[in-house]
C-alpha cells in the first residue's frame, strides 16, 4: 500500500498527532518515513542567530520524532529545511523522495480564520497529486 510517507512538523502540540499517526500507520504497513520541518523565513529577516536557532529547534523535534520512530521500529529519515514557503518544501521534498503519502496536521479552520491565517496544510492538498491524511 504505501511504502515511504512524508510527515511534515512543526513542533507543535497538533502536529505531533500527525507525526503519531503517521509512525502509526507506517508500522502497520511496513512503511519508511521522512520527518520533515521546515523552517520559514522572510529573506530579510533571517539573521544568523535567528537561523541558528532555528536550526538547533528543528533538530530537536526531529530527534524526538526518530526516537519515536526507534520505539516503534519505523525505518526513519529525518530532514530539515530552509524554505519561505513551507507548503513548496512539503510537496518538492515529497516527489522527490518517491513518497507515496504526505500525513500531515491541520488546525481545521474554515472561512474567514482560513483566508486570513492562511494553511500550510491547504495549499500543500491544492499543490500536490499524492495523496494527503489530514489529522485533527
Amino acid at each position: 500500500m504505501y511504502r515511504q510517507i512524508l510527515i511534515p512538523t512543526d513542533g507543535s502540540e497538533l502536529a505531533h498527532k500527525g507525526v503519531v499517526h503517521g509512525l502509526s500507520l507506517a508500522k502497520a504497513v511496513g512503511a519508511k518515513v521522512i520527518a520533515l520541518t521546515v523552517e520559514a523565513f522572510n529573506p530579510y529577516d533571517a539573521s544568523e542567530s535567528r537561523m541558528k536557532e532555528a536550526r538547533e529547534h528543528a533538530a530537536s523535534i526531529l530527534n524526538e520524532i526518530a526516537k519515536e520512530a526507534k520505539t516503534a521500529g519505523v525505518e526513519c529519515e529525518t530532514l530539515q529545511l530552509i524554505q519561505h514557503d513551507p507548503e513548496v518544501a512539503i510537496v518538492a521534498t515529497a516527489k522527490e523522495k518517491g513518497c507515496d503519502l504526505i500525513v500531515i496536521a491541520s488546525h481545521g479552520r474554515s472561512g474567514i480564520a482560513a483566508a486570513l491565517l492562511g494553511s500550510v496544510t491547504a495549499k500543500v492538498l491544492v499543490h500536490t497529486a499524492i495523496p494527503v491524511l489530514v489529522c485533527h
